[in-house]
């Protein structure tokens, strides 16, 4: 993650834009004409499939850089990024943004950021095979709240906009066993569920079924 100052530098570079919950931030087979610095609200990337397969890659949240990899290799889109939430992004020209990382020298900073990506996407892979699916829910929703929850007085973290269906996919299981598993959590006292909205009421909790193995 860059730094806070080379943050604000790099937002000065482009132009904000806001997006709607469910639009299409970035889309997968267009050109690297642009990337996106994400400034408020959650994202997450998806791959579709020529069979019509989507695959859950990832959730972005305030601070991340979307669409960078194909401004660097000057390929198409491998990947979709989607609003979860209400985002607002600078959008940044490919060029520009070459410049700036080369005039900051900023290449290594985001060579570290794709590696870290890179472990990030081989754990979550691994815990597919191997962990059970309260386990990856608690987790899933503990990265969610770190990202973009709004937290009020009583220190819980509410999540809205997002739909069980979505929450399945990024933990590769149906909505059915999604549900079973928040079901766990509510017991729990870990999580309340309405329409649309996940509250974490203890993080505790949350995170002591987020280390069970």
């Amino acid at each position: 993650m860059l730094s806070e100052k080379v943050w604000r530098e790099l937002r000065a570079q482009g132009t904000p834009r806001r997006f709607r919950a469910r639009e299409v931030m970035l889309r997968q087979g267009t050109p690297g004409t642009h990337l996106l610095a994400l400034t408020e609200g959650i994202a997450q990337v998806l791959r579709r499939e020529e069979s019509g397969v989507v695959t859950w890659l990832a959730f972005r949240g305030r601070g991340d850089l979307l669409g960078e990899a194909s401004v660097f290799h000057g390929t198409e889109r491998t990947a979709e990024v989607v609003a979860l939430t209400p985002c607002t992004a600078v959008v940044l020209d490919a060029l520009r943004f070459q410049r700036f990382v080369d005039e900051r020298g900023l290449l290594l900073d985001l060579i570290r950021q794709a590696f870290s990506r890179l472990r990030e996407s081989d754990a979550h892979r691994t815990e597919l095979l191997t962990l059970p699916v309260v386990v990856r829910l608690a987790r899933a929703l503990l990265r969610l709240a770190e990202l973009g929850g709004h937290t009020d007085g009583a220190g819980s973290v509410r999540l809205s906009g997002l739909a069980q269906e979505e929450l399945a996919q990024a933990i590769g299981v149906t909505r059915n066993a999604a549900i079973t598993g928040l079901q766990r959590l509510r017991e729990a006292g870990a999580v309340e569920t309405a329409r649309r909205v996940i509250v974490v009421k203890d993080l505790g909790a949350l995170r002591r079924w987020a280390a069970a193995e």
